[in-house]
């Protein structure tokens, strides 16, 4: 068979893979620019409140994980011919509303405590622990309320429609999380900026933490009585300390970044790139584990010590994906910032080649990445829809975070 043929074959079959993902991964690209313009534009409040970089990508790395694996789960159901738009008790839908909430709660306090023992130990500077997660926990459950939102309104258009949603979920949460998660979090920095009294802010913190213990208690009380383990309490059991885990991760990227961010704000093209690279490896990451998942799931990937022929496959796609994407977000990045007032010393042809580099490099540690941890999630017996997304995703945040600040270095700082 020709080359030409092999071509046209591959792209022939992944026709719609090709069309929905560039179309959502475009969609997400241009609403993380806008993120990153809002990035830029808070400086302020980024240097007023010690740790806010960490909470800001930790934030938006948990919101993709807690809805990226919704949205993966349902997509999983509607292969499987399970979904069924219902939000009565027992439901996929209704357990999926009722542990991304718990999660929400849960993650949020656990980031808050976590971020600010960071900002401790490491010396970022001085602020209340009430403070910290109370910016943490509300402006995590207003982006969180958001975000559910949208995965509903994909799910229920993706079932309408008969879309695979593996293919949009991933890079439109990751989008949304974006353009939701950073003013909300903003707001709240605000709130504790001009508020007149600490005690105010500690009040609302307790009241937040003690809506988390009733929630959790209502949901784990209410599926003991009924004497059977259910969906919503299932999920909540197995993602909580994978999320945790995966919150480090977040953390740990957040801290990469947190260290050069007086260097970054210097380049204003720097800062708006940043939120678009880290997420659409996020958005790639999981949409690919999305699909590995769905096929593990139907019986077509077969669980191998080494990747087979419908891995590599995947694995391309992903590369094109990428290509196009990262090229797309330099462009759009670059043209922002002559918008904005100017790129400083950087060039365009510098910056493509940071970001396309930075980019290619990234999309070969997910390929790898995703394919060991859907396996590895099956032969330890877990569903990968709970475990694949959040711990791809939130290692992709680190990882993408230090090869992209690690190239910058070497090629423009």
């Amino acid at each position: 068979m020709s080359s030409s043929k092999i071509v046209s074959g591959f792209f022939g079959r992944n026709r719609a893979v090709f069309v929905m993902g560039l179309t959502a991964l475009a969609i997400a690209a241009t609403a993380d620019l806008f993120a990153g313009m809002l990035l830029g534009s808070m400086e302020t409040y980024i240097l007023l409140i010690p740790g806010m970089m960490v909470l800001v990508y930790s934030a938006i790395g948990m919101r993709g994980n807690i809805f990226g694996a919704m949205g993966s789960r349902l997509g999983t159901s509607m292969h499987m011919g399970t979904f069924k738009m219902s939000f009565k008790k027992g439901s996929i839908l209704r357990a999926n509303i009722e542990s991304s909430i718990g999660l929400s709660f849960l993650i949020s306090l656990a980031m808050g405590l976590i971020g600010w023992a960071i900002v401790v130990l490491f010396n970022f500077g001085e602020i209340h622990i009430a403070s910290f997660v109370f910016i943490s926990m509300l402006g995590g459950l207003m982006a969180g309320i958001i975000l559910l939102g949208v995965n509903l309104t994909i799910a229920r258009t993706g079932f309408k429609r008969d879309w695979d949603v593996d293919n949009i979920t991933a890079p439109l949460i990751a989008a949304a999380g974006d353009i939701v998660t950073m003013p909300m979090l903003f707001i709240c920095a605000w709130f504790v900026v001009h508020c007149p009294d600490q005690n105010i802010i500690n009040i609302l913190t307790l009241l937040l933490i003690l809506a988390t213990v009733v929630f959790l208690v209502i949901i784990f009380t209410r599926k003991i009585v009924l004497g059977r383990m259910d969906e919503a309490k299932r999920i909540i059991s197995q993602s909580a300390p994978i999320l945790v885990m995966c919150l480090m991760l977040d953390i740990a990227a957040g801290i990469i970044i947190e260290h050069r961010t007086p260097e970054l704000l210097v380049l204003p093209v720097l800062v708006i790139l940043m939120p678009a690279f880290l997420n659409e490896g996020n958005a790639l990451s999981g949409m690919l584990t999305s699909r590995l998942s769905s096929m593990l799931h139907l019986g077509t990937l077969e669980v191998s010590r080494f990747p087979g022929k419908r891995a590599y496959e995947n694995f391309l796609i992903t590369y094109v994906l990428a290509a196009v994407t990262y090229g797309y977000i330099g462009v759009i990045s670059f043209i922002a910032a002559m918008a904005m007032g100017g790129t400083g010393d950087i060039s365009f042809i510098k910056l493509m080649g940071v970001i396309l580099l930075s980019g290619m490099l990234t999309a070969t540690i997910l390929n790898f990445l995703s394919y060991y941890v859907a396996v590895t999630a099956v032969r330890f017996n877990l569903d990968p829809d709970d475990h694949s997304i959040p711990m791809t995703s939130s290692t992709m945040d680190l990882v993408g975070a230090a090869v992209l600040i690690n190239i910058i270095v070497l090629l423009i700082l």
